[in-house]
């Protein structure tokens, strides 16, 4: 693992060492993302949605065998008796 520093500049602004931007692949305009972990700063590429593509290709259920997408409901299926109500037809009034 590389490990690297980098000063806080004036405008809030930082240099990406070279060791960590060859390591990281990183390019001159490309995005990155800033995840607060509450401890620190994970600093990681944006993914792209092309670079997504294929990404579940060979995903396996849990059987072991191939991803059946007909098993999985999505949201035209949900029964709508499992998710709570709220009862807007009450007028409110005033003072109350």
């Amino acid at each position: 693992m590389a490990v690297a520093t980098a000063t806080l500049s004036s405008k809030y602004q930082i240099s990406i060492p070279k060791e960590i931007r060859e390591a990281l692949n990183l390019k001159p305009g490309q995005k990155l993302v800033f995840l607060n972990t509450g401890s620190g700063v994970r600093l990681l590429p944006e993914i792209e949605p092309k670079d997504l593509f294929g990404l579940l290709k060979n995903a396996r259920a849990k059987t072991g065998g191939p991803v059946n997408l007909e098993d999985y409901r999505d949201r035209s299926t949900r029964r709508e008796d499992s998710f709570p109500t709220v009862n807007r037809s009450k007028k409110r009034t005033e003072g109350a």
